[in-house]
Order: structure tokens, then C-alpha cells, then sequence
């Protein structure tokens, strides 16, 4: 049966079915087919209507779907048409391409300029869009750029693996140090401080005028600190801040600069204060040890001068992104969190007195199961706190990973593990667990895990950046000297030269 050319179905052909039908069984049954199609023949000798009825809806659909390959070829037809016009325009506009002798040369390498030419426009819209939405929201913008040896890059180096005549080598390294270079002015500074404490406080109050007079710049600060201010006196009424958890989602919008007042944990606070990006951190070291504060407080003007100018090196600090997924939980997207945490996050035993009972996974490897009072899924910038504590290793903080390091476990030959960042943790409380668990996020925010309860950590997208005293390497380096005292003994005695 065959459509007509409009797509409407033969009705001459549909109403001689039931006959078609019959010439078809008495055909089958003198060829003498299969048991099976001479049952099939039968059913359709008894049912012809139904037949009749099913080939129509065949010969229907078959129309509709011709009809529809139509419209396709009609719609491919233009789309091609128009592609040759664009192709044609680039050819004329470009005046120096060389003529090709292969048709599908020319087709290649005009879809690739044409190409290339839309992504510049892109780009160069995009980025006088960002440049626009910079100046209405009065933000400062800056480029981050790899240096090494006072030698500056543009473009971000990774680890290039070559394979040439048998040899790998590795031609270029991505552990350089990383520059921080302002396209325009930073025009609004967050301070924030250590509570409760005195010298702190008057430093505030400095470097709140020094920098509103002599650096005409906007000053943003926490309520709690902007009660102080006011308390001190009228003038700070410049001072601004944020009323709620909206506005404070907010912030990173309007804060070019962070200035922290404090010690480490100062600087935790900083970066639990953003959920996403964070701005680039200036943490003044009015605390006690002081890794992730290299900047001395008495030199604050001169520190903030040069900063303001630029270029500043800059560490990238990584942080964890973590997730509870509950045990009545239907699918992985019904859980708690994220839950941002820039040193560790630590599942222990809390106030029981049994072990704790952790089944570890790795990207869905199975990895250990631990057995003792606890586990530190640890950053490399929080190598040098608790996880150090547990006998974990020192780990320079730009290098990218995440440390996994037993608290006490009820092994010997339990050692702590460095995993590379791209993988995702799952820690999960079994079911034969003689007691629940507790999960803390740099020492906050602290959880219970129940029984059949899962932990998801991987690293997040949004690191924090601090601003260097020198450079990554040389602070980091300084920071376990001083404030570790890290490998200090004294010098071996010399008794004069021995002969041989």
C-alpha cells in the first residue's frame, strides 16, 4: 500500500485488506510453512477485521513518518544552505586564503576560521560584559599569572608529558609560583578580627582611618565589630556591614580585599564566611603560630601599600566539599551539606567508649575500613594541624591533595595515605557499628552519623587565596621553622680532621 503525495493513505487499498489478508494465508498454507505460522495464519483468518484495523494504523504510520523525513530533509536542506552562505562570507572577508583543490579542505578550514572568529567575539563580548558588571558593582579586577624566578607567564602551565623516540619527559612543571596583578584599583577592604582582644581592637581602629583617609577605599566589617567602632566613636559611621545570611552571600560581590586581624583561626573564619569564591586574604599574624600568617602588624602600612599596588605572590589554598548523606536519604542528592572546610574534617567516636567503625571508599574502590578512635580527611594546608598531631606528613600547601591519616588506630601497620585531588571519599558507618559517630568541620559544626549514615568529601572548586610575604615555598618553609621549630638540634661538635 502506498501513501498518496499529500501523506493521506490509499482508501482503495485499505478497504481490499481483508482480501489481501486471505490471499496471504491460502499463499502460506500451500507453500507449507512452520507449524507456528500456519497458528498465526489461523488467528488471522479468524480476527480479518483486527488485521484490517492494525495494517491501517501500519500504513498511517508509515505516512506520518514519510511526512516527517520531508520536513527533516526540507530543515537539513536550509541549515546546509545557510552554512555555505556563512562559509562564503568568511571566504570573501579573509582575501588571503589559497585556493584548495580539495572541497573538503576548504569546507574544514572555513568552518574552523569562521569558527575561531566567533569565539574571539565571544570572548571579547564576555569580557567587556565582566568588565561592565566590575564597574556597576564598583569591584576591582585582577589576573593571576605563573612566575618563576622573577620570570612571568601569561598562560597557565600544566604538566606537559612528551613521548618522543621512546623517551617521556616532562616538559613543562606546574609548581610555580603563582602572581596576583591588578587590572584596576581594589576599591572596598573587609577587615576581620580576633574577638576579645585588646590590641587587636586598636589595631582595627588604626588601620580602619589609615585606610579610609590616606586610601580613599570602602570599608566593610563584621556587625559585631561595627558596634565596637561606633562605641569608640562616631566617625567610624563610614564603616559598613552586612544585616543578614542574604546579604552575606552577597559579599564576595562587593569585597575586593580580605584583611584578617588574628591568628589561624581567623583565617578559617574568613574562609567559612564564603560559600563560594572567596576574595584574595591578607592575614596579619596576631595570633599564635601562625602558619597561614606571614604578615607582621607593626609593618601594616607598608605590607597594604604594596599589596594595594601589586603584582603580590599568592598561595592557593584547596579546600574540602563535604556532604552527609543520610541512611532514609532516597538518592545521593537528598543530603546535608556542602560543608566547606579549608584545614580538615574529622570523624571520631565522640563520649563513646567503643572504637570507631569507618568503611572507606575511594571513587567506589574500597580503600580500608578503620578501627580505632577516628579518621582526618585533611587539605595540605591543614597538614601542619590536627593530621599532623595524628602522625601525618607536612605537605607543602599548593601541592593538590587530600591527606587521609588515622586518629590512633588498632593496627601497627595502619599509615597515613595522600591522595591525588581529583578523587571523591565516601566514609560510611556500617550497620554492625557498635556505636554512632561524630563529624566535625574545622573543629565546627559538629554532626552525629548513625548507623548506615555516609560522609562525601572531594575537592572543592573554590580555593582561598593568601597573599605571600615572599612567595609560597619561602613562607611555608619559614612558618614550620618558627613556628614548629621543625628538625632544630644542636649542631654536631667538631673534633678536627681524622686521617684515613
Amino acid at each position: 500500500m502506498s501513501p498518496t503525495e499529500n501523506g493521506c493513505v490509499d482508501s482503495f487499498s485499505v478497504l481490499n485488506s481483508e482480501q489481501e489478508v486471505q490471499e496471504l494465508i491460502q499463499d502460506s498454507l500451500l507453500h507449507g510453512i512452520d507449524d507456528h505460522l500456519i497458528e498465526f495464519s489461523e488467528a488471522l483468518r479468524s480476527e480479518p477485521l483486527a488485521v484490517a484495523k492494525a495494517l491501517r494504523r501500519v500504513t498511517e504510520g508509515k505516512a506520518s513518518a514519510q511526512a516527517e523525513a520531508a520536513e527533516w530533509k526540507r530543515k537539513y536542506e536550509l541549515e546546509r544552505a545557510r552554512n555555505l552562505q556563512l562559509e562564503q562570507k568568511v571566504l570573501s572577508l579573509g582575501g588571503h586564503f589559497s585556493e584548495l583543490t580539495d572541497e573538503r579542505a576548504g569546507n574544514l578550514e572555513a568552518r574552523t576560521v569562521l569558527s575561531d572568529a566567533i569565539a574571539i567575539n565571544v570572548s571579547c563580548a564576555v569580557g567587556k560584559m565582566i568588565s561592565t558588571l566590575m564597574k556597576f558593582f564598583g569591584m576591582a579586577s585582577f589576573k593571576l599569572s605563573w612566575c618563576c624566578k622573577g620570570e612571568k607567564s601569561d598562560r597557565h602551565k600544566h604538566d606537559i608529558v612528551s613521548f618522543e623516540k621512546g623517551n617521556i619527559t616532562t616538559a613543562e612543571r606546574s609548581s610555580k609560583q603563582i602572581s596576583l596583578k591588578w587590572e584596576s584599583p581594589p576599591q572596598t577592604v573587609l577587615i576581620l578580627t580576633k574577638p576579645n582582644s585588646t590590641s587587636v581592637r586598636i589595631l582595627c581602629l588604626e588601620m580602619v582611618r589609615w585606610l579610609k583617609e590616606q586610601k580613599k577605599l570602602n570599608i566593610f566589617v563584621e556587625p559585631r565589630v561595627k558596634t565596637e567602632l561606633l562605641t569608640e566613636s562616631s566617625y567610624y559611621s563610614f564603616v559598613q556591614t552586612w544585616l543578614d545570611d542574604k546579604e552575606l552571600l552577597l559579599l564576595h560581590t562587593k569585597v575586593d580585599l580580605i584583611v584578617t586581624l588574628g591568628g589561624d583561626g581567623t583565617v578559617l573564619w574568613a574562609a567559612s564566611m564564603f560559600k563560594g569564591p572567596v576574595p584574595p586574604i591578607v592575614p596579619f599574624s596576631l595570633g599564635s603560630l601562625g602558619f597561614m600568617t606571614p604578615f607582621y602588624s607593626e609593618h601594616y602600612r607598608e605590607c597594604l601599600n604594596s599589596i594595594l599596588c601589586g603584582p603580590i605572590s599568592i598561595t592557593l589554598r584547596h579546600r574540602l566539599q563535604c556532604h552527609i548523606i543520610r541512611d532514609e536519604a532516597k538518592s545521593e542528592y537528598e543530603n546535608e551539606g556542602p560543608m566547606l572546610v579549608l584545614n580538615e574534617v574529622t570523624i571520631d567516636r565522640g563520649i563513646s567508649s567503643f572504637l570507631t567503625n569507618l568503611e572507606c571508599y575511594c571513587d567506589n574502590s574500597f580503600v580500608t575500613c578503620v578501627q580505632g578512635d577516628g579518621l582526618i580527611l585533611s587539605t595540605t594546608s591543614g597538614s601542619t594541624a590536627y593530621s599532623l598531631a595524628a602522625g601525618g606528613s607536612m605537605v607543602h600547601p599548593q601541592v593538590p591533595g587530600i591527606l587521609f591519616t588515622p586518629i590512633c588506630p588498632h593496627s601497627l601497620s595502619f599509615r597515613p595515605l595522600i591522595l591525588p585531588e581529583h578523587v571523591t571519599l565516601r566514609v560510611v558507618v556500617p550497620f554492625n557499628s557498635r556505636s554512632q559517630a561524630w563529624v566535625s568541620f574545622d573543629g565546627k559544626g559538629r554532626k552525629q552519623l548513625a548507623p548506615g549514615d555516609a560522609l562525601v568529601c572531594s575537592m572543592a572548586p573554590w580555593p582561598v587565596p593568601t597573599a605571600c610575604q615572599v612567595d609560597s615555598t619561602s613562607d611555608f618553609l619559614r612558618s614550620i621553622h618558627d613556628g614548629l621549630h621543625w628538625n632544630l638540634r644542636k649542631t654536631q661538635s667538631f673534633d678536627g680532621p681524622r686521617d684515613c
